[in-house]
């Protein structure tokens, strides 16, 4: 018996306008991995992490999360089941503190309101917390400093805090890798691996060599299609990747 899947899809399918986007897509995320969902520009990827993460209607096919059909929920009602898409709560709030922006997302947790007004007591039970996630992702020196004003890789870990302050079950990254130089890259792979520890994270990429050393598992997608799935020995072996996704990086 194979394990349940933290989450599935079955023949999803998305069309627009009698393109087919994203064409009868099964995929499986196994709890407690690291899978990336990886393709050139115009594989399908986006259109499928926005399918899963219901930002997008299918045309046809089925999600399930932890057995659950999920096809027809509304963004909010599958972040309430813990599954959250990285920049769905984390609109930073360019002009707030690092800080205030992990407690602002904590008083979300809670169900509360953004009440700036009269609010500083309840954000100030959320501090200590605040500070450890802030901690987490290495960003403890930055706690003060406002978001707007941060680095770009310093500005996509806040982004990380952010959402593992929603204490998620499966954490959705969007190309969480995107624009960073080397050491940038590093340092977020490695933050990506360590919140990974204890939930799942299925994160959408571009880059085949990020990806390598940091998932599990690996979904190649092609014109809209699951061209081959495995760990990265093994897609990274097949001619079919090498063909039409390394051989057509460099188009991109």
């Amino acid at each position: 018996m194979m394990a349940e899947a933290i989450i599935e899809t079955r023949r999803l399918t998305k069309s627009f306008r009698g393109f087919k986007a994203v064409n009868d897509i099964s995929i499986r995320v196994e709890p407690g991995t690291i899978h990336a969902l990886i393709g050139a520009n115009g594989a399908g990827k986006t259109t499928c992490f926005n399918l899963l993460t219901k930002f997008l209607e299918p045309s046809a096919g089925s999600i399930l999360y932890k057995g659950r059909d999920i096809t027809r929920l509304k963004p909010d009602q599958v972040a309430r089941l813990g599954m959250v898409r990285s920049f769905q709560i984390s609109a930073v709030f360019s002009q707030l503190p690092a800080l205030e922006n992990v407690k602002l997302a904590l008083q979300r947790r809670r169900g509360e309101s953004y009440d700036f007004w009269g609010s500083q007591r309840r954000l100030e039970a959320y501090h200590e917390r605040a500070m450890s996630l802030l901690e987490e992702v290495g960003l403890d020196d930055w706690a003060d400093t406002l978001s707007a004003e941060l680095p770009y890789g310093r500005k996509r870990a806040l982004e990380l805090a952010t959402t593992l302050a929603l204490d998620p079950e499966l954490m959705l990254l969007d190309e969480p890798l995107a624009g960073m130089g080397t050491e940038d890259v590093g340092r977020t792979a490695e933050l990506i691996r360590r919140v990974a520890a204890d939930r799942t994270v299925l994160m959408v990429e571009h880059n085949l060599g990020v990806v390598a050393e940091l998932c599990d598992r690996i979904t190649v997608l092609a014109r809209g299609e699951v061209l081959v799935e495995g760990d990265y020995a093994t897609v990274s072996r097949d001619p079919r990747v090498i063909e039409s996704y390394i051989g057509g990086a460099h188009h991109d």
